[in-house]
């Protein structure tokens, strides 16, 4: 660390303590930002210790005022962004997301799948769902589950003979 970075840290810190209550304060005044006061007043301070050299402060609320002003316009367009996002999710969310019914049915499938494969173990049974449920490809399943593809192929044989085995046996008991 240089003299220079030493003596710019010292003169922020000084800053900080001369000038951090009355920031606070005036930033509690701002609409909507009274929650978020403290953290706007410490990145004020933050991004003039991260100033690439040291600058000469003529008047030190001025400029105190001028960064945290912008930190808090960053807040508000932020704020705007996620509400539109979220306004968006909320138009397309009827379209987007299933019936009870659906959910229901997805529910049964899934219990159903889950009876069948009971008493394999975990990886073939992971396997099968990584397959089937996530549409992952084979050798995306090798890679997650860290297997080769040719043990890949032997579980999903494994599980859909068991799914076959089960659903033969279910079909005659109904008959």
């Amino acid at each position: 660390m240089s003299g220079t970075d030493i003596a710019h840290r010292d003169h922020v810190s000084l800053l900080f303590r001369t000038h951090y209550l009355w920031l606070h304060a005036s930033l509690c005044r701002y609409p909507d930002s009274s929650s978020y006061a403290e953290d706007i007043a410490a990145d004020t301070f933050a991004q003039l210790l991260s100033a690439p050299q040291e600058i000469a402060i003529r008047e030190p609320r001025a400029l105190l005022t001028t960064i945290a002003r912008r930190l808090i316009y960053q807040l508000w367009r932020r704020r705007d962004v996620e509400r539109a996002y979220l306004m968006t999710l909320q138009q397309h969310e009827p379209m987007l997301s299933p019936s009870p019914e659906a959910l229901a049915q997805h529910h049964q499938a899934l219990q159903m799948i889950d009876a069948q494969l009971d008493g394999l173990p975990e990886k073939v049974k992971a396997t099968f769902v990584l397959s089937r449920v996530h549409g992952l490809t084979y050798p995306e399943i090798a890679r997650q589950l860290g297997i080769s593809r040719r043990s890949v192929s032997d579980y999903m044989t494994r599980a859909l003979s068991r799914c076959l085995t089960t659903h033969t046996s279910i079909t005659r008991e109904s008959v």
